[in-house]
């Protein structure tokens, strides 16, 4: 018996430390990839006499933390060799590199980023513009998240989160509220709606988002229209109906305002409202040289203008 126990015990030192022997060089084996990933790309950065020694220094420790973090090498290498073709300076990359790090760190998807990256390098867009857009693009990218966090405690069950998350924050960039989003989700949910389901209201609620915004509309009155639109609405199924009346009745009301013509008071046959009443008024006459009154002055100076509505800026895009 003692035997027995004695040769089980030598066979569970013998796994572990095969185990503990492959997980070493496991290890050894990515630390040697990264030492020469990152040789890899120091010699791209030395390719430029752009950068200083200290900031060559400074984006290979950045390139290191976003390669052990999970950040693919085709992706890291990217960034640095099309930064270095565009003479981007080392601390706006670094900056870029530290967003990428944190989205990674909080377990949020990371391509959207890298992607508005290379579009905009690609593009020649100001360096500032595209940590703006990418800065924005993460926090969206956080918000949405949150609100897929608080849907699955409610029951939401999907799989995949990723793809989601990344349509949500796609609608939020889209101005669509971030609370007419958790109210998709959590009506959704109740309903018993798929996720492919959601994901079309979702994506649907971008599209009208998008028709407001170029009707005119402040991201304010969006915010409005679909808060109006959700009060409005029992189920999922009314709500892009309800946004789509609640659009054509703001976008109608602000023609009104703006001086366009009511619809009632279109007349047919070019007759005008006036020749209605039976006084009709002669060209070159005004009512009051028709009643055979002299035209009366009118004191006072004229109300001030209503300054326009501020409006919260949008975030830069391309």
């Amino acid at each position: 018996m003692l035997l027995k126990n004695k040769n089980k015990l030598i066979l569970s030192l013998i796994f572990f430390f095969l185990i503990l022997s492959l997980t070493m060089f496991a290890f050894a084996v990515e630390e040697e990839n990264i030492n020469e990933q990152l040789e890899q790309l120091k010699n791209i950065l030395n390719s430029s006499s752009y950068y200083s020694a200290f900031q060559t220094t400074m984006l290979l420790k950045s390139a290191q933390d976003l390669l052990e973090a999970g950040i693919s090498f085709p992706d890291t290498r990217g960034i640095i060799e099309n930064s270095v073709a565009k003479t981007i300076d080392a601390y706006s990359v670094k900056k870029v590199f530290d967003i990428l790090l944190e989205t990674k760190n909080d377990s949020l998807p990371t391509e959207p980023l890298i992607n508005k990256i290379n579009e905009g390098l690609a593009k020649n867009v100001n360096k500032n513009i595209i940590i703006s857009v990418i800065s924005t693009k993460a926090e969206n990218l956080k918000q949405a998240n949150e609100i897929l966090t608080a849907a699955q405690q409610e029951g939401l069950e999907i799989n995949g989160s990723e793809e989601i998350v990344e349509i949500l924050a796609d609608s939020l960039e889209n101005d669509v509220p971030q609370e007419s989003l958790s109210w998709l989700l959590k009506t959704g949910t109740k309903e018993g709606r798929s996720i492919e389901e959601i994901t079309e209201i979702s994506e649907e609620l971008s599209y009208l988002s998008l028709m407001a915004s170029d009707s005119g509309l402040s991201t304010e009155k969006i915010s409005l229209l679909f808060k109006k639109a959700i009060d409005n609405s029992s189920n999922t199924a009314d709500i892009c109906e309800n946004i789509k009346e609640n659009l054509e009745s703001e976008i109608s009301t602000a023609k009104i305002g703006s001086g366009g013509v009511k619809p009632s008071t279109t007349l047919g046959s070019g007759t005008s409202p006036t020749s209605l009443t039976g006084n009709e008024t002669t060209s070159g006459e005004t009512p009051t040289e028709e009643a055979g009154e002299a035209p009366t002055e009118t004191g006072g100076a004229p109300e001030p203008s209503t300054p326009p509505e501020e409006e919260t800026p949008s975030p830069p895009e391309y």
